[in-house]
């Protein structure tokens, strides 16, 4: 007997969903614990929309097809951008006109404009799908999330705080609990921090909706829903699994790159500069 057709049609019947009826483990107070280091597998960080893969992050004229910008050209393989199916629920991000105009804008200049080259902190949600791992630890009385990149942190209220006193990086964030989900809410974001490398932004105005499921023992159902009447059409929603780190490798090691950057951003300032 041929077990292959058996098998197909066990599979068809096995619905996708099958770790809902995971029990996932629960703090003192019962809810959900994800306590633990975490990281994306994913390219969200290049594009959040699907894209086929190209040679640099920016591209130029060449005398036959586009060629990466001079300044990317010694990068090689290294600089190139891998595809990607992308992350952004219905393929695209509804920008408005003026403000897509703007993205294209931020793409032109992403190796001087993207804050991740200068190291400025990434705001929310890019922090999470960033390539580098964050750490989330919470108890009933306090919920703190720990970034590799550039020694960012959040601090998560645990009631609805009010409006953010003043503008920043990270934002304002507070949590609640849908049953087993975990919501956290920021608003308070400045405008000055990026969605990805190809030139995805917000305003000021930005409300970030995340959720946090837990679907297994090393996996997160996350979602971000981005609220920004002043760039988009109407809220979109990213969606994709968090993966926990096992064994030596649960464990955080800061990446301070502030420092790998003051030659950069500073090196001009010399007696005498560099070529």
């Amino acid at each position: 007997m041929n077990l292959i057709p058996l098998i197909v049609i066990l599979s068809m019947t096995i619905p996708a969903f099958a770790l809902a009826d995971y029990e996932p483990p629960r703090t003192a107070d019962g809810k959900p614990d994800f306590t633990g280091v975490w990281q994306v597998l994913n390219t969200a960080n290049d594009s959040l929309e699907a894209h086929t893969g190209r040679a640099a992050q920016v591209m130029r004229e060449g005398p036959v097809v586009p060629v990466p910008l001079k300044e990317l050209v010694a990068l090689g393989a290294v600089g190139a951008v891998p595809p990607s199916l992308g992350v952004v629920e219905g393929d695209e991000i509804p920008y408005k006109p003026k403000a897509l105009a703007k993205r294209e804008e931020n793409r032109k200049n992403w190796i001087t404009a993207d804050p991740e080259v200068h190291c400025y902190l990434p705001g929310i949600p890019r922090a999470t799908y960033m390539p580098y791992p964050f750490q989330i630890a919470h108890n009933k009385d306090a919920l703190m999330f720990s970034y590799s990149y550039a020694g960012a942190v959040r601090n998560v209220a645990l009631s609805d705080p009010g409006p953010a006193p003043i503008d920043s990086w990270m934002g304002l964030s507070w949590a609640r609990w849908e049953d087993d989900t975990l919501v956290i809410e920021t608003n308070g974001m400045h405008d000055q921090t990026w969605l990805d490398r190809s030139g995805n932004y917000h305003s000021d105005k930005l409300k970030v909706i995340e959720r946090y499921t837990r679907t297994s023992e090393h996996t997160i159902d996350y979602s971000a829903t981005l609220e920004d009447g002043d760039v988009f059409t109407r809220p979109w929603t990213i969606t994709m699994p968090l993966y926990k780190r096992v064994g030596a490798d649960a464990q955080m090691l800061r990446f301070s790159c502030v420092e790998y950057v003051e030659e950069m951003m500073y090196g001009h300032l010399r007696k005498e500069p560099l070529d």
